[in-house]
C-alpha cells in the first residue's frame, strides 16, 4: 500500500502514515524501519508499506520506497 508520512519522530521511531487508497492512518512504532532502506522519515515523504493489525490499531510492519510497485 502506498501512502505519505504525516509525522515521524526519529527519537522514538513513532509516527503516522496516511494511506492513499482510503486516507486511513496507520502507525509507525519503534522497529518499523528495521530492515528497510530508511534510517528516518520526513513529513510528506511517499512510502510503500505493509501493515498488520494489533487489537484495534493498524501498524506498519515494513517500509519501502514510494516508487516500489509492491513490498
Amino acid at each position: 500500500m502506498q501512502g505519505v508520512v504525516k509525522v515521524y519522530d526519529p527519537a522514538t521511531g513513532a509516527g503516522v502514515v496516511v494511506l492513499d487508497a482510503d486516507r486511513r492512518e496507520v502507525y509507525l512504532r519503534e522497529g518499523s524501519l528495521d530492515g528497510s532502506v530508511f534510517r528516518l522519515l520526513r513529513q510528506g515523504q511517499r512510502v510503500v508499506v505493509d501493515t498488520t493489525t494489533d487489537g484495534d490499531q493498524e501498524f506498519v510492519t515494513h517500509v519501502g520506497l514510494g516508487t516500489e510497485g509492491a513490498v
